[in-house]
């Protein structure tokens, strides 16, 4: 396909503010005027295109002016192809950014159009695509190219800085030309075309305070020595303009605000020369007497003052700190304060910067003075002991009434009240000492003992008589010291056992002991036998001469079955003076042991225990016993008083007679307790008294026993009258409660029972009793049968 040439028309700038035109077509030569050279020229040059390869359309650029305000729409350029022979077959087709929207071709002439008002700042450029095609068959008769619209840019944005308010800080007192803070403004027009987004700065408000960079935008101070002192806060407003700043530029503005921030280019100073305190004597250690201050116009740490004290305080009396939160001088007290020996102090104060600035040395030292003077106030104070404690010593044996030390305390005013001493009880619950209320002399009251206290911490209180309220309180520590008041124990209850074939001379156990005195030197005690066990022949010690001492054997060989165990007393003493000494005895087991010594077995209670009970154990568990026992004999005796009297009190009644019989009484002489005849003759029983637990139905009367003998033995008569019971059909079972059913006789209440007895005269009928059910069918049958039988 050949390549046709297409004729761009460029708008130009100047046509563009009118009305918009296109460069015409230049003319094409008719073939009949053109030179012979040239058509051979044209002639060779159409040969070579018919042998060279297709190539693309090579477009120019087109260009448009932004923010176009004509009514017509904006002429872009024209295309136009060689194969186009002006009959209409051809068709231009336009795509690509805005293609049928922004940007319209006429299909038959080629001709472009812009539709809309188009913004650089939106989209500078846009790319199209063209072709040129068969009207009637759509075939393309030239591939597509594609071709770029450039937006010319206009001055049509106004610089734009990147904050509406910018803060900066620069130092107080700094030189001309430091840097403060840098603003930036942004033009949002084409810095590669013309001026439109050249911007320049310029200071509107602030000086001559502060100056401006016209290109950067880099803000610095214009006046040296600025002081935060005397104003800190500054406006600055800064412009931005384009079109390198001439005229018709557009331009934007920006608030700066600039602070000084504080140097330390001021000393302290205080308010006045002198300052007057008072102090009261009695103020405590570290208390506070009183405040002050020296003023600093800087701030944060450049205001931060130290004070000292530099003169007038050489018995060091009082300090001075600094109150960091307020700056002030606090003026405390060091050592107690006493009116009697001075009332009045001078010091010198100095206060100075803590981070000084050494720039600003040359201003003079950063630092100031002040006087104070202190007066100190007199107040009644509490007597004073000479000692802030008291120690005594004093031995365990001491008398009564026995002075151990002496306290004394004074009044310190200068008045000189006379003071009394007593003891706080709370710290002598027992009262062991006592006090002079005069001359405070401390003295015994009770006997002491070093081995239950060894000190004793007391409190001493002098109280001054003029002003009772004025008291004070003083530690006294007594110690009691020892005397040779306890003589030596043994160490532990020993457990000593021996083999049976022990050899002489043999140790068989070492033993120590213990004193509750206290020792004086390393050796304490002695040992030895007592005088009746010194010559034993089995046993004998040997004292270690180091508070310990052996046992040893004196003989060969031991037996258990002669002597399973001795008693070796043993006399401890000690050295002390005078010499206490007490016996303590040992208790030694035989043992049964092998061929190496080795205890295979002793008695039992060696081996289950081997510590026995202690006497007061023995003592606990008697009383014990004893109590039990008197707890049950108590009790039995109050069962016995509880049981109610018999119902029959009639002497010719057996039961009443045996009831009597089992009295304990007075012994053989007692011939009160029960009445023997009455079991010799039971023939004093009425024979109108019949048994009532036994079966009605079958009457037996008493058996007549035989009279027994005066002489009888009462063994063989109780015996005999027991036979005669047993034999008896007519005796009542073990379990049978006739005792306490039985009535007597002479009964002003007659009967109590429901059913009345088997000697009533008048007749009774049990009939009811098989009405009422299974559990009295046994009294239907004995009772409900009598009649039946006296009938018969």
């Amino acid at each position: 396909m050949r390549t046709f040439r297409c004729l761009i028309l460029l708008t130009l700038w100047a046509s563009q503010l009118q009305n918009s035109h296109t460069t015409p077509l230049p003319e094409r030569t008719s073939p009949s005027t053109q030179p012979t050279a040239e058509k051979e020229q044209l002639k060779e040059d159409n040969e070579m295109e018919r042998s060279r390869s297709k190539r693309s359309w090579m477009w120019n650029q087109f260009f448009l002016l932004e923010e176009y305000t004509g009514s017509d729409y904006q002429y872009v350029g024209k295309l136009h192809s060689d194969q186009d022979k002006g009959d209409g077959s051809l068709k231009y087709i336009l795509s690509g950014d805005g293609a049928g929207d922004l940007f319209v071709i006429n299909e038959n002439t080629g001709d472009i159009q812009a539709t809309k008002r188009l913004d650089r700042e939106e989209k500078p450029v846009y790319i199209l695509r063209a072709q040129a095609v068969n009207r009637i068959t759509g075939i393309p008769v030239e591939p597509k190219s594609e071709f770029v619209i450039k937006i010319h840019d206009i001055n049509d944005n106004e610089p734009k800085f990147t904050q509406d308010l910018y803060t900066a800080t620069v130092p107080e007192m700094s030189e001309v030309g430091a840097f403060v803070v840098q603003v930036t403004a942004n033009d949002a027009d084409d810095p590669t075309y013309g001026n439109s987004a050249r911007v320049v700065y310029s200071i509107l408000q602030g000086q001559p305070y502060f100056s401006v960079e016209s290109e950067t935008g880099i803000i610095k101070t214009a006046l040296p020595n600025m002081d935060r002192e005397n104003r800190e806060q500054y406006k600055v407003v800064i412009q931005a303009k384009d079109m390198g700043g001439q005229l018709g530029g557009l331009s934007g503005t920006t608030v700066v605000n600039i602070a000084l921030s504080d140097v330390n280019d001021n000393p302290p100073r205080f308010l006045q020369s002198t300052y007057q305190l008072r102090a009261l004597e009695s103020s405590p250690v570290g208390s506070s007497i009183g405040k002050i201050k020296a003023n600093d116009t800087d701030e944060g740490e450049n205001a931060e003052t130290e004070y000292h004290i530099s003169e007038g305080d050489e018995s060091n009396m009082f300090d001075i700190i600094t109150d960091r939160d307020t700056q002030e001088g606090v003026i405390t007290v060091k050592k107690p304060l006493d009116f009697e020996k001075k009332k009045l102090y001078t010091l010198t104060v100095e206060a100075v910067n803590s981070h000084i600035n050494p720039r600003f040395l040359d201003l003079g030292p950063f630092k100031d003075y002040a006087t104070i003077r202190i007066t100190v106030d007199d107040v009644d104070e509490p007597p004073v002991f000479n000692k802030p404690a008291y120690e005594f010593e004093v031995k365990e044996d001491a008398k009564m009434s026995t002075i151990i030390g002496t306290v004394l305390a004074q009044d310190p005013d200068a008045i000189r009240s006379p003071v009394k001493y007593s003891l706080d009880r709370h710290t002598d619950m027992d009262r062991i000492f006592d006090i002079d209320s005069g001359n405070g002399s401390i003295y015994i009251s009770k006997s002491l003992d070093r081995e239950t206290v060894l000190w004793h911490n007391i409190t001493v209180i002098a109280t001054e008589i003029s002003n009772p309220k004025q008291i004070t309180r003083v530690p006294v520590f007594v110690k009691v010291l020892d005397i040779n008041d306890n003589a030596p124990e043994l160490a532990m209850l020993y457990e000593i056992f021996v083999c049976e074939n022990a050899k002489s001379e043999q140790v068989i156990h070492t033993i120590s002991a213990i004193d509750k005195d206290d020792s004086f030197n390393g050796l304490q005690f002695s040992f030895a036998l007592a005088t009746p066990a010194a010559s034993s022949p089995n046993f004998t010690i040997k004292d270690n001469r180091d508070n310990t001492a052996s046992i040893l054997t004196r003989r060969n060989g031991y037996s258990r079955h002669e002597m399973s165990t001795y008693l070796l007393p043993v006399v401890i003493s000690d050295y002390g003076y005078p010499i206490q000494s007490s016996t303590g005895t040992l208790t030694i087991r035989v043992c049964a042991c092998d061929h190496r010594g080795n205890m295979q077995s002793c008695t039992a209670e060696a081996l289950i225990h081997p510590t026995g009970l202690s006497t007061g154990a023995l003592i606990a568990i008697l009383l014990c016993i004893i109590i039990l026992l008197v707890t049950v004999v108590l009790f039995a005796a109050l069962r016995r008083q509880r049981k109610k009297e018999p119902l029959i009190v009639s002497k010719e009644d057996i039961r009443d007679n045996i009831v009597s019989y089992n009295d304990e009484g007075g012994g053989e002489e007692d011939t009160q307790a029960f009445d023997i005849g009455t079991l010799r003759n039971p023939e004093v029983i009425e024979d109108s008294k019949l048994r009532r637990d036994i079966v009605p139905e079958t009457l037996f009367f008493p058996r007549r026993n035989q009279a027994a003998r005066d002489n009888t033995d009462v063994r063989d008569f109780i015996n005999q009258r027991l036979n005669d019971n047993d034999m008896d059909p007519t005796a009542p079972p073990y379990d049978s409660l006739a005792t306490y059913a039985y009535e007597g006789n002479g009964s002003v209440a007659e009967s109590l029972s429901s059913l009345e007895s088997v000697t009533t005269d008048g007749d009774q009928d049990y009939d009811y009793l098989s009405d009422w059910g299974p559990r009295f069918k046994k009294l239907a049958d004995m009772y409900g049968g009598a009649d039946s039988d006296k009938d018969s």
